[in-house]
This record gives structure tokens, C-alpha cells and sequence, in this order.
């Protein structure tokens, strides 16, 4: 059994708590910010990062924490011999998730895997698998829209605050739209963007909107990542030469993105190249994507494998778009 230790425990620390003991690989056996843990036996409940990553017993730490303890404590573990699962963003540049990929080389082999949560949920498996296939030709291009609506509570929330998540929407939602890009169109050479505070006024942006390219393939993707979208929205499309690949909603915890379902159609040989009527329908009726992520991070970790998916190299291809979007506000 692995034994685990999770660095913050609110909502993403729960969910994690939750995957680690459906796994059947792994047991939590240390916690930091153990009041909001009840009826949990023969667990160290400790005050700190610190006690937690010096605990000989803990041999991997999932980190659940604000964006701004990541880069730190990801290293901090790594240094200490720990495997580590850290939450996105990985860190808030490029030049901090290279600090990070150093240290990683020098960790006798123990395990960095990111949250990247998005490319675990089975729509967006089997979306990769039908794009892989090659049924449908190349891409020619992808839009993604990624939105939720946020009240005046919100100015209370460490996400507001620049300093401690290091942007606004494109830290929070957009960042899962681009690492979906990247996992189906590979990297992205050229980034067009507008970062602006449309509405809340914040020290971090309420509103994205990027184009990236890649120059040696000519595939571009659209990215517009918001709060101010009034009904949450997730929306991925994917047109390739020969048909189309559309995920509309996302199971979440919550609810508010509605059913997951893909839409899927190929060209006929007479315009328009596809009609409604074309289309096949796949309906996802569990959200297995934590499952899946503990398992993989877990399978790495006990067969001495390499991290496959959400991977350091993952990151710094993430931050390195992230990066060039802020440049551009």
C-alpha cells in the first residue's frame, strides 16, 4: 500500500481523499488542515507542509492547495523523497517550471504527475481515440469555450487575488481548455490574445480570448475562457477534413456544465458535408476521471513506470502558452 499524504484538504483534497481509497493501491495516512476531518482513524493530523513532508511514513503527497504554495511545496517533497501529485497551474511561468523540472531530474526517480484532470474524462478518451484512428483525416482546427458565473463572494476567494493564484479564468478553467489542445493538436507556436476585466474589475482577468497556431502544421485552435459566461459552459469542438467531434458538458461534482455528451459525424460526399440527422450521440453517465488519474499516478508509482499523462514536460508546454497569452494583456 502507498501511503499518502494530502497537503490541504478542502474541496480538491476531499476528491482526492475520495480516489486514493476507491484505488485500493494507496491508504491517506497524514493530513494538513485536519479540522476539516471527522471520524477519520489512525490518521497524523498535522499543522504544517512541513510535518507532513518530513514524515518518513508518508511515501507520496498530493498537493491540493492555493496555486501559490505549488511550485514550493512540489519541490520541498521532491527533496524529501516523496512521489508527488500536485494540482494545475504547476506554477505561475515558465522559468519557475523549469526550477521545478531540475529538481525533478535529481529525485531518483520518484514520480511528478499534474492534475490535468480534463483528458481523464471519457469523452475526451474516446474523442483522442477517434482523432488517433485517423477515420477523420487531420485537424484543421479547434475551438474551445470554457465559462461559469461567479457573485460579489467571489472578491473573498484566494482566486481573486493575483498573488495567490497567479491569474483569473485562464489559471482557473482555461488552463484545462489549452492542455486539451495540446493533447490533441500537439504544441502551439504562434499565441493572438486579449486578457481584459470585463465586468468584476479584478486584480486577475474575468475574460480570455486566445488563437493559437501551429505554423508548421496550420492547425489553429480558439480559445475563450470567462466568469462572466451567466450559465456555466463547457464546449470542445474538434473539425478534422473527413468529420467533426463535439463534446457539449461536463460531469462535474456540481452539476452546473450539464450532461457530457459527444456529438460525432462524418462528411458525406454532397454539400453541406453533414447534417444534423449524421450525427451519433454518446452520453457519459459517470465521471470516472478521478478514478482514472489515481490509478495511473498509482500504476507509475508501483510498476516503477514513467508518468504517461500530466507529465512535467505536460506542464512547462502548458505554462510556456500560458505565458505568452499574459504577455499579450
Amino acid at each position: 500500500m502507498i501511503k499518502v499524504g494530502i497537503i490541504g484538504f478542502g474541496k480538491m483534497g476531499r476528491v482526492r481523499y475520495d480516489a486514493v481509497n476507491q484505488n485500493g493501491q494507496g491508504c491517506v495516512v497524514a493530513i494538513v488542515d485536519a479540522e476539516r476531518v471527522l471520524n477519520v482513524p489512525n490518521m497524523h493530523r498535522y499543522a504544517s507542509p512541513d510535518a507532513l513532508i518530513a514524515d518518513p511514513g508518508v511515501e507520496a503527497v498530493f498537493i491540493c492547495t492555493p496555486n501559490y504554495l505549488h511550485k514550493g511545496l512540489t519541490i520541498q517533497a521532491l527533496q524529501a523523497g516523496k512521489h508527488v501529485f500536485c494540482e494545475k497551474p504547476p506554477t505561475f511561468n515558465v522559468s519557475e517550471m523549469e526550477e521545478v523540472l531540475a529538481v525533478e531530474q535529481v529525485a531518483d526517480g520518484k514520480k511528478l504527475m499534474y492534475g490535468f484532470n480534463h483528458r481523464y474524462h471519457d469523452s475526451v478518451i474516446k474523442a483522442k481515440e477517434l482523432v488517433e484512428s485517423g477515420v477523420y483525416g487531420r485537424i484543421l482546427w479547434m475551438r474551445g469555450r470554457y465559462g461559469k458565473s461567479v457573485d460579489e463572494s467571489f472578491y473573498n476567494n484566494w482566486r481573486a487575488k493575483k498573488e495567490l493564484a497567479g491569474g483569473g479564468i485562464l489559471m482557473d478553467q482555461g488552463i484545462h481548455m489549452l492542455d486539451l489542445f495540446l493533447t490533441m493538436g500537439g504544441d502551439f507556436d504562434e499565441v493572438q490574445a486579449m486578457v481584459s476585466s470585463l465586468y468584476w474589475k479584478l486584480e486577475v482577468e474575468d475574460n480570455v480570448f486566445a488563437i493559437l497556431r501551429n505554423r508548421s502544421t496550420g492547425l489553429v485552435a480558439s480559445l475563450h475562457s470567462t466568469m462572466t459566461q451567466w450559465r456555466h459552459l463547457f464546449s470542445f469542438e474538434i473539425f478534422l477534413e473527413r468529420g467533426y467531434i463535439v463534446i457539449n458538458g461536463l460531469l462535474t461534482q456540481s452539476g452546473t456544465y450539464g450532461e457530457e455528451i459527444m456529438s460525432v459525424a462524418k462528411n458525406r460526399t454532397s454539400a453541406p458535408a453533414a447534417m444534423w440527422s449524421d450525427e451519433d450521440h454518446i452520453r457519459f453517465k459517470v465521471d470516472n476521471s478521478w478514478k482514472y488519474e489515481v490509478n495511473h499516478f498509482f500504476n507509475a508509482i508501483v510498476e516503477d513506470k514513467a508518468i504517461e499523462v500530466g507529465t512535467s514536460l505536460d506542464a512547462l508546454k502548458l505554462m510556456r502558452l500560458i505565458e505568452k497569452v499574459y504577455e499579450q494583456q
